[in-house]
């Protein structure tokens, strides 16, 4: 087992380090002052147009599409997991970074379905303009009024009649739907209740502008708005779109989930773990500058073991994402069932208690927006819940264990 990238992937992961350290993080601070002093902080910033088009111009761009998928190579580089994966830990370190490159969530996830499930019609419509970053998405899964953790609860509906699939319900926690660029929207409605219970929704593709799509407000995380993505609580009332903006074809909603939660968990986690490594790093600075009885910081209260114990954690958080990358890719979802769960649950408790211990040693300051440590706890604390929350993924991992000593009672 080897987790080397390829050639390629290691050019561009030092064209990226490169452009992160050069032309995003001298400007970064700026561009979150920019956005919270703004009239209006929900339009995107010049600066980042700007940064896009350096990012584009140097061949960073579009970096996470999978290379399994044929006809990837008129899109991107078509890498395989494990060549992104340091990409993304990279494009971690930086809050808007991943955004630079075209390499955010939800977009990516979206993208990918496109890509694998999308008719051509689709792709063109849709695919192309996400993959030239002139347009935003956003994924409308989660809802407010079921148990969402259970998918199959989901209750909002997509019924086909004639022509037509007519959409209703309430959606939220829709990622990106406050960007003034979002212009579609991948819904996931009950279509069939009578079918089996992973054959009883389907995806619809909704363009945002669609008579009967209302987003009722942005929802804080944390208090932080995320501006300009956000995240949306958005209502459908009788939206009625073409049966062709269904994706695959009805009751396959869970399908196209399960195809898109793999890779997209993989990039979370390396984000993550490029946040840790920010992180740690600040506490070092930290640590090492700073002096109380008469000590610096690191040498107080067992600060050199907290200090230890964090790079363990991100050692061994990362190699654990890195063979998952590489079963993805040599084995497919199926092969890595259990470890895509594994680095759902263990990179974001790790992140957040690595970011715990830099806010710690920077006292008051952490919790201000001062540093980015605050932003960075609320961001791993997030994903301990996006795309399933530990509970679950930890039952389908005792699941998965389980099943190799067979009893009745289990």
């Amino acid at each position: 087992m080897g987790f080397e990238p390829s050639t390629r992937a290691q050019e561009l992961i030092g064209k990226a380090d490169e452009f992160i350290r050069t032309e995003i993080e001298p400007v970064e601070a700026a561009m979150h002052q920019a956005i919270s002093k703004a009239d209006d902080p929900w339009q995107p910033q010049p600066l980042m147009a700007e940064l896009q088009a350096k990012a584009r111009k140097q061949g960073l761009w579009n970096l996470f599409l999978p290379k399994a998928e044929e006809g990837n190579e008129q899109y991107g580089e078509g890498f395989a997991n494990l060549d992104y994966a340091p990409i993304a830990e990279l494009t971690g370190r930086s809050f808007i970074a991943p955004y630079v490159f075209n390499c955010n969530a939800p977009d990516t996830g979206n993208m990918e379905v496109l890509l694998r499930y999308g008719s051509a019609e689709q792709k063109a419509a849709w695919l192309e303009p996400l993959l030239a970053g002139t347009i935003r998405s956003a994924f409308c899964m989660t809802e407010p009024g079921v148990a969402s953790s259970d998918a199959t609860n989901m209750a909002a509906t997509a019924i086909v009649e004639g022509d037509e699939v007519v959409i209703n319900g309430r959606k939220w926690w829709s990622t990106g739907v406050g960007n003034p660029d979002c212009k579609i929207l991948i819904f996931m409605g009950l279509t069939d209740p009578e079918a089996h219970r992973y054959a009883r929704h389907t995806m619809v593709l909704v363009p945002r502008d669609t008579p009967g799509v209302t987003v009722e407000r942005l929802l804080p995380a944390m208090s932080r708005y995320d501006e300009p993505y956000g995240h949306g609580e958005v209502n459908f009332e009788n939206v009625r779109v073409p049966v062709a903006n269904i994706l695959a074809g009805p009751g396959r909603a869970f399908e196209i989930a399960q195809g898109r939660l793999g890779p997209g968990r993989v990039h979370h986690c390396m984000r993550l773990i490029g946040l840790a490594e920010k992180s740690l790093e600040l506490a070092l600075e930290r640590g090492t500058s700073r002096t109380a009885f008469g000590k610096p910081l690191v040498n107080l209260g067992g600060n050199r073991e907290r200090i230890a114990d964090a790079r363990i954690a991100i050692n061994q958080a990362r190699l654990l994402v890195l063979q998952t990358a590489y079963l993805l890719d040599t084995q497919g979802l199926a092969g890595a069932l259990s470890e895509v769960s594994q680095i759902k649950v263990a990179v974001p408790r790790m992140a957040q208690d690595v970011i715990d211990m830099a806010i710690q040693l920077h006292g008051g300051g952490g919790l201000s927006d001062d540093f980015p440590l605050a932003a960075a706890w609320t961001a791993a604390r997030a994903l301990r819940l996006a795309d399933g929350p530990d509970e679950v993924h930890r039952g389908v991992i005792a699941k998965l264990e389980l099943a190799k000593y067979p009893r009745e009672e289990q």
